[in-house]
């Protein structure tokens, strides 16, 4: 055995101690060259992995086989991973699961928590953080982040938050934030600042 492979052994062994005796682990994310990635790298740190590509294939692999471990895309082209997520709770409530998003914002991160999920990662979420999310243990404490949120990201993530709590009513919003609507509505249409 070469020492590079002995390290891997060594590092699978590690791993699979973290994730515990059962191994199952749902991705669901209609990304499909990020979904295969992902499924092979959680399968080289010892995984059991099931995959799917669209809300309704999530829901149907909960309900035959609810997993121990998921990582949920929030959009998907057919609706919300939060859909899954309630899937997932509804027949085992011991799941780790992991949101993923690309268009983060803090409401969505609290729906999802609410909904059951253990931890809110933005894309380009890699598989390192990906597979420290999934086993990280209760009461453990993350890493602070080497990027926070600027200044100009915090007061966006605010107003998507209002707007999710005004149940998405601009004009509502806007009295709330004591803005003018159109302000407000410049503001959603933009996309996120970095």
């Amino acid at each position: 055995m070469t020492e590079k492979s002995a390290e891997q052994a060594g590092a699978a062994t590690d791993d699979a101690s973290l994730i515990g005796t059962d191994t199952s682990l749902l991705i669901v994310d209609d990304d499909a060259p990020f979904l295969r990635r992902l499924a092979r790298a959680m399968e080289t740190r010892g995984f059991t992995v099931d995959i799917a590509e669209s809300v309704a294939e999530g829901i149907a692999k909960a309900k035959t086989r609810p997993p121990k471990h998921a990582v949920v895309d929030l959009r998907l082209g057919d609706g919300s991973g939060l859909d899954v997520i309630e899937a997932i709770r509804a027949r085992r409530d011991d799941t780790r699961i992991i949101m993923l998003t690309g268009y983060g914002n803090i409401a969505t991160a609290v729906n999802a928590v609410k909904l059951g999920a253990v931890d809110y990662l933005a894309k380009p979420a890699d598989a390192d953080d990906i597979f420290a999310a999934l086993v990280q243990r209760a009461g453990e404490r993350a890493e602070p982040p080497e990027n926070p949120m600027s200044a100009d990201r915090v007061r966006w993530e605010h107003i998507q938050r209002v707007y999710e709590m005004c149940e998405r009513n601009v004009s509502e919003t806007a009295r709330r934030l004591n803005m003018h609507r159109r302000t407000l509505q410049r503001i959603l249409a933009k996309r996120a600042p970095k």
